[in-house]
């Protein structure tokens, strides 16, 4: 088959989404298939270019000097739909427009699919209300979510409305960013989700077509073989690796003012960049915590630490969908720690430690119980190795192929 990718994080980006698009068409490919990918992009040299279309990735025109937070912009979908039918004329013959995100990028590839009378599957990594909630400063919030609404109305229409609530849509921002979610989902023609718990989301607020969960995995060259459980010895250093975003939607900085109160040894290695690391370095500085951050890196690079690590986090609360954080944990083996109940069906229950709430005093209290029961590490790397083969993304694949078909 043909399949062509379309989304606005992929290019110049580190975080799940990125890792999530890059395994399945890696899988794809070595199934035979034909992947392409269109991205928004930061400027690429003629070199640049030629290399990544030798990996059929395509960087669509894009914004030089506007960025949200750390993420190239595109250009307006008429823009990026006149570039793409001068330059590859091919992608009428394509079986599948394959989108993911809701930006200019992803705009393109739906209505694309629709001139070209090809089939379109979107999915839906999360909760962009949240997201934009906490990237935009008090009191531009509503102003930025209707502009938001406004212009993706403009290429694709809004027949669902949606009204303010006591559930999910509490703002008047809220309301206008759960009306483009919504919309753009329905005007596709399948959608796809990695949860069931944001399935039940999308559906509660109306989504018209058919959705279906798809789990996000980890590519199979990853899996070591006869992998040992991580083992904490008494009094032994707690290794602690955060590989997230390191923003206010991952929650960094709660969970930098839980180590506040850890009563044993610890060390926690940070790996990512976001609009929080400047303040998270601060606080770190300011409180003598023992936290080193190492910046951006690739997965390739990320992925030995987790498996040197004895505890994987993830902070976000009400944000995530299917976090790759939590994924990539189970398939190194490495026990993890969460704070929002909703992550219940990401890992193994028992290979990981649900705090009994977001708050750092409740994150910490789940650190020193580990601490103070150094034997539990063990008992939860076993469980998540037990159950690391569901997340090989070549188990998941068999599902996205009878999908596209």
């Amino acid at each position: 088959m043909k399949i062509a990718v379309f989304s606005d994080c992929f290019l110049d980006l580190t975080g799940g989404i990125v890792t999530s698009i890059a395994a399945q068409k890696k899988e794809l490919e070595k199934r035979g298939h034909t992947v392409y990918v269109f991205s928004s992009s930061y400027p690429k040299t003629e070199e640049e270019r030629q290399k990544l279309a030798k990996e059929n990735i395509f960087p669509v025109k894009s914004c030089r000097l506007i960025g949200r937070g750390l993420t190239p912009i595109a250009r307006k979908p008429h823009i990026i739909e006149k570039q793409l039918q001068k330059e590859h004329p091919e992608l009428k013959d394509f079986d599948c427009f394959y989108v993911h995100y809701e930006a200019g990028c992803s705009i393109a590839g739906l209505r694309l699919g629709k001139k070209f009378k090809i089939k379109t599957i979107q999915v839906m990594h999360g909760r962009e209300d949240i997201g934009e909630q906490n990237l935009v400063p008090k009191g531009f919030k509503t102003i930025v979510a209707t502009l938001l609404n406004w212009f993706h109305s403009w290429y694709l229409p809004h027949p669902i409305k949606i009204k303010r609530d006591n559930y999910l849509a509490t703002t008047i921002a809220a309301v206008k960013m759960w009306t483009l979610m919504v919309n753009h989902a329905s005007f596709s023609d399948l959608v796809l989700t990695p949860s069931e718990h944001f399935k039940k989301k999308l559906l509660s607020y109306g989504v018209k077509k058919s959705v279906e969960t798809l789990p996000n995995g980890v590519l199979d060259e990853y899996f070591v073989s006869n992998l040992e459980p991580k083992v904490l010895l008494p009094g032994e250093t707690l290794k602690i690796i955060w590989h997230s975003r390191v923003s206010k939607e991952k929650r960094i900085m709660p969970f930098l003012k839980a180590l506040e109160y850890i009563e044993g040894k610890y060390r926690l290695d940070v790996y990512g960049d976001g609009n929080d690391l400047n303040r998270a370095k601060k606080y770190v500085e300011r409180h003598h915590l023992n936290v080193f951050f190492h910046g951006a890196k690739s997965f390739k690079e990320v992925y030995p630490k987790i498996l040197k690590s004895h505890l994987d986090v993830l902070a976000s609360y009400n944000f995530d969908n299917y976090p790759m954080t939590l994924v990539e944990a189970e398939s190194a083996g490495t026990p993890a720690l969460y704070v929002d109940p909703d992550m219940k069906e990401v890992v193994s229950p028992s290979g990981a430690v649900l705090a009994a709430g977001p708050d750092p005093q409740s994150i910490a209290t789940a650190i020193n119980d580990i601490i103070n029961n150094p034997d539990k590490i063990e008992k939860m790397s076993r469980a998540m190795l037990k159950h690391r083969d569901e997340v090989r993304v070549s188990n998941i694949m068999d599902k996205l192929e009878e999908i596209i078909r």
